[in-house]
């Protein structure tokens, strides 16, 4: 549910801070389409689709997520699926550990119920959301993206969720608002990897209000018809197409919109290495690595053939004219 902030004792609440009926009423019929089954009807219909070849739905049996094929132009992709056993078990998070192994083991300690995400910063209308609430502010669309990752590596995954910008209207950022600063769970209790002084916690990434605003970057709720596993991000993670795969926060708790640019995890621990903008770009290598070709995860393995880097992951037409007249060498 939305909850009030920023305020001491019991006021009544303002028109602006109560839940529209209409959110209201689209998460009803949401609840009434999971009671009543019809989330399985919608998933056959989803099966239908991917029967060319591509992932069926449901495949780790966790709650069912209906979706809808996005029409946002750039969104789906008909290149081949990737396995969700490869998806759900070779991840990068480094909560429950440096090895990409270590999330599936170590994510069932995660709690994602109740959950909520503070939405503040340089807004007219700073608020705290339910999970709840956030996933009736929009249609359930399903989206398949090809998500990559710094160390070279990708995978295609189907993608349940709707474009942040919806959020982003819902809370009216301020004319002074130039970023969006995204701050993800740091639990002790329930995150062995925070023991790990590889990164500064809790994890921090950010995006320039522009790129946040385009319609291909995700608030992820679900993937492959299901809601997200917990290694992949339960309940709640953002979805950044082309960019490095480590720009999409994961359990987000908190997004703030800021004037400078948000001081970013990987940045701070290595800012020789990792840009702020961390778009996919073959032309710019890692200190340590090429990243001119990748390894897609679920095709043979360390000694598969290695594909080409695409320009921002394949989506240039869609965000080229986001970094115009920029020098995406020094800027990387």
């Amino acid at each position: 549910m939305l909850i009030r902030t920023g305020r001491d004792g019991f006021q009544h609440p303002l028109a602006s801070e109560i839940t529209p009926p209409a959110v209201y009423e689209s998460r009803r019929r949401l609840m009434r389409l999971w009671a009543a089954g019809a989330a399985g009807a919608a998933l056959a219909g989803w099966a239908q689709r991917e029967a060319l070849g591509q992932q069926a739905p449901r495949p780790g049996k966790l709650a069912p997520l209906p979706a809808a094929t996005s029409q946002i132009p750039g969104a789906v992709t008909m290149e081949k699926v990737t396995d969700y056993q490869d998806a759900t078990s070779y991840n990068n998070f480094y909560e429950f550990g440096t090895d990409k192994s270590d999330p599936a083991a170590q994510a069932h300690r995660l709690v994602t119920r109740p959950w909520s995400v503070e939405v503040d910063g340089l807004v007219r209308k700073p608020a705290r959301f339910g999970i709840e609430d956030l996933l009736a502010l929009a249609p359930q669309e399903e989206r398949v993206y090809r998500l990559r990752c710094v160390e070279g590596w990708s995978m295609v995954i189907p993608w349940v969720g709707y474009s942040l910008s919806r959020l982003i209207d819902r809370v009216e950022p301020l004319g002074s608002a130039k970023y969006v600063e995204f701050v993800t769970q740091a639990d002790p209790k329930t995150m062995p990897g925070l023991r790990s002084s590889v990164l500064e916690w809790p994890y921090v990434e950010g995006l320039r209000l522009d790129e946040a605003r385009h319609p291909l970057t995700l608030l992820a709720f679900g993937m492959y018809g299901e809601v997200l596993p917990n290694q992949n991000g339960a309940p709640l993670r953002l979805v950044v197409p082309w960019k490095y795969g480590f720009k999409s926060g994961k359990s987000l708790v908190r997004i703030r919109f800021t004037e400078t640019e948000p001081r970013t995890a990987w940045h701070k621990a290595a800012p020789a290495e990792y840009g702020f903008y961390s778009n996919v770009n073959p032309a710019v290598d890692h200190p340590r690595w090429s990243q001119a070709t990748e390894r897609r995860i679920g095709e043979g393995g360390l000694f598969a053939k290695r594909r080409k880097t695409l320009m921002f992951n394949g989506y240039e037409a869609q965000v080229g004219q986001l970094y115009a007249g920029m020098d995406l060498r020094k800027q990387f």
